[in-house]
């Protein structure tokens, strides 16, 4: 059977950014395996399973379930000139609330022989602008370890500005850590969802 098309195809310069079934699974394997060390640093306890299909073939299509359902939005980053080769990273929009907040949280990793290369300036620059006008959020969150200034950078750059610092917030590499929080906000006037276009009564 032919593997159904993702829900969603975006495009940067170098880059698709997209959500593919289960038939990927092994190819987000690769990825993790190939960048656990890479990862470990930045990352929660890496979960029981993840190196395994079967647990990326049920991930694979509970992504697709959670976008069309408006939960998350957890985009597969690939070479625009090697569409099926490997992975390249990801980017992750979750904790989707809507109503009166309309706000996401983000997260991304990229593969460390793609450092330095602005390609998670790229993904995350187009996947905030489909968020913002095409999935109607207002607000954006990004929390980052203060040593990681790599990340800190990246967010500046894209327009994120710091709105605090948490103590102890993730468990990462054997401790609690400390956690810079900032978020990016569209500038565009969002309605609520849950606000009529006649009247403005709640449901």
């Amino acid at each position: 059977m032919a593997a159904k098309p993702s829900p969603i195809m975006l495009e940067t310069e170098r880059l698709v950014l997209t959500m593919p079934g289960p038939e990927a699974a092994p190819r987000l394997v690769s990825y993790f395996e190939t960048n656990r060390r890479h990862l470990s640093p930045w990352e929660p306890p890496f979960p029981k399973g993840l190196f395994t299909n079967a647990v990326w073939k049920r991930r694979l299509a509970q992504n697709r379930q959670e976008y069309d359902g408006g939960k998350s939005m957890r985009l597969v980053l690939l070479s625009k000139d090697d569409r099926d080769g490997a992975v390249v990273g990801l980017v992750n929009f979750t904790q989707f609330v809507r109503g009166a907040f309309m706000g996401c949280s983000l997260g991304y990793s990229l593969d460390q022989d793609a450092q330095g290369k602005g390609l998670m300036y790229e993904a995350i620059k187009e996947a905030t602008r489909h968020v913002f006008e095409d999935l109607g959020m207002h607000r954006v969150t990004a929390n980052y370890l203060p040593i990681n200034e790599r990340s800190g950078k990246l967010l500046r750059r894209l327009g994120f500005k710091v709105e605090g610092y948490a103590r102890d917030y993730i468990y990462i590499n054997g401790a609690w850590r400390d956690h810079i929080l900032t978020s990016l906000v569209n500038n565009k006037p969002i309605v609520p969802q849950y606000v009529t276009a006649n009247n403005g009564a709640t449901s």
